[in-house]
């Protein structure tokens, strides 16, 4: 059983990198997060956790860290219906910022989830409810980045944005980078035209 992989980067795909150890190369399931560290060339240490599956053979999963190991087996394990790829997926989200993804679990703030992570309102209250009381313990290095939910009015910025014709994704990525630079208000209709500025640039 592999555990750990040390060697050179010898391609980085979409969702993988290939590995070169021992003049195997192996290909290692990534999250985005941790694809976007590597570079081509140089050596990389991963923490690996194998996957058996009767259709795809054995898959591999690479963490930069232990504790995105630690969060990855925790969504696997204890998510109802979570196989590696969706537990994979689910880690790409909440590296985007992984105390306030911590924050929101403790929280159980389904609002932080749907708005900043993109998950589905229904994804999100199953994250919750599967994961509340098992991250209590869990240690997560860093401060929060995302302050701008503890407004009550976000998810109206979101929502206008969203019905102004923009994806969540492009909504929420405006709302930070308002956020960032200082521009956020308290009045919702000069949030709204400052987060327009900023996506139609």
């Amino acid at each position: 059983m592999i555990a750990f992989l040390k060697g050179e980067v010898f391609e980085i795909k979409e969702n993988s990198a290939i590995v070169l150890a021992g003049g195997v190369g192996y290909e290692v399931n990534m999250p985005q997060a941790s694809l976007s560290s590597l570079e081509e060339g140089r050596e990389a240490s991963l923490y690996i956790t194998e996957s058996l599956s009767p259709y795809d053979g054995t898959s591999l999963y690479g963490f930069i860290s232990k504790d995105d190991q630690t969060l990855f087996l925790l969504f696997k394990e204890s998510i109802p219906n979570t196989g590696p790829k969706k537990a994979l997926e689910f880690l790409s989200k909440a590296l985007r910022s992984l105390p306030d993804f911590h924050r929101a679990i403790i929280n159980q703030d389904a609002k932080i989830l749907t708005g900043i992570f993109g998950f589905t309102a229904k994804t999100a209250q199953k994250i919750i409810d599967a994961l509340k009381g098992k991250m209590d313990t869990l240690t997560v290095q860093g401060e929060t980045k995302i302050k701008t939910l503890d407004t009550p009015y976000m998810s109206e910025l979101l929502a206008a944005l969203s019905a102004l014709g923009y994806s969540m994704a492009e909504a929420r990525r405006a709302i930070e980078k308002l956020h960032n630079e200082g521009g956020l208000s308290n009045n919702m209709e000069e949030n709204i035209k400052s987060a327009l500025r900023i996506l139609r640039k």
